[in-house]
């Protein structure tokens, strides 16, 4: 078999776990012997959908794969118009509905996988019990809503926090810099006062820190410590960024989402090799950094977590 020619579309090069990802298609593709050329949309759906498809109608710069994670929806015109030109695609954490419909032609691999987008919620939702019991108020820097990505991690939490724990959204779009506008523009309201907020949780760890940010820069001493005291959670868990912001005490905890492209990879390459489809739609199940029982128990203890 010929080196395989993989082309990879990730949502933006300002998010550590982004790069996560591109540097576990690299590691792949090195292990694999195949070739893989990377390309950050800039958090921009029709940006993303113009590069990808400069690709696909070019047979010179035709790959054999495209390994997209979208910006938005899930690209199905791209994706039928992809495996027409005999490319295999694969949808990186992104829930799909076209899947199993282009597989029952397709001569070329087709499938998605994603991180357990729910899971992550849900343990989110955990941390918060763990941190707050059963009251308190939780302000919440959600991804943005064009992705099924958010909703499910909204969801996920939803569904596990407590019942007394009230929440207040703010929105961001996965950078630091989102997250850090968020909350200083949320700050900058007289209602931002009234609310009784116990814990900051957040969509990702850049967004988080970015949350954080907005915090240090207040120039009340007083509000800016009283702030900082609180628990601020992300997720993503990247191990030189969120993993590290929680041993720095930046963080209080994150969710562990492994990065997953170098996942398909493989995935593909096996695939390839043996003239096969690889799984329709593969989970990769996150975990709680520190894990849910030492936060439960340090809570128990009346230890500052």
């Amino acid at each position: 078999m010929s080196m395989l020619n993989v082309l990879v579309s990730l949502i933006t090069d300002d998010n550590d776990y982004q790069l996560a990802q591109a540097a576990s298609a690299q590691t792949a593709a090195s292990k694999l012997g195949a070739n893989v050329q990377i390309m950050y949309s800039g958090n921009d759906a029709v940006q993303q959908t113009q590069q990808i498809l400069s690709f696909i109608q070019n047979p010179a710069k035709r790959p054999d794969a495209i390994l997209a994670e979208p910006v938005g929806t899930g690209m199905a015109q791209i994706a039928k118009a992809a495996v027409a030109a005999g490319i295999a695609w694969g949808v990186i954490n992104s829930d799909v509905d076209y899947i199993s419909q282009l597989r029952q032609h397709a001569l070329v691999p087709v499938f998605s996988i994603l991180s357990d987008h729910e899971a992550i919620g849900k343990i989110q939702g955990q941390q918060i019990a763990a941190f707050l019991g059963d009251q308190g108020c939780v302000l919440y820097v959600e991804g943005p809503s064009v992705r099924d990505v958010a909703k499910v991690r909204s969801k996920g939490m939803l569904a596990t926090k407590p019942t007394g724990v009230l929440i207040k959204t703010l929105k961001g779009d996965w950078t630091q810099q989102s997250g850090y506008h968020a909350v200083k523009s949320w700050l900058s309201l007289s209602t931002s006062r009234q609310l009784n907020v116990s814990m900051i949780a957040c969509q990702n760890d850049d967004m988080a820190i970015g949350a954080r940010r907005a915090f240090e820069e207040l120039s009340n001493s007083q509000e800016r410590e009283a702030w900082l005291r609180l628990p601020i959670t992300g997720c993503d868990g990247v191990p030189n960024s969120g993993q590290e912001w929680v041993r720095q005490g930046r963080l209080s905890a994150t969710v562990v989402s492994p990065p997953i492209v170098g996942d398909a990879m493989v995935l593909l390459a096996h695939a390839v090799k043996a003239g096969s489809q690889p799984p329709e739609r593969t989970l990769v199940a996150p975990r709680s950094f520190p894990a849910l029982n030492e936060l439960q128990k340090a809570r128990a203890a009346g230890q500052k977590l």
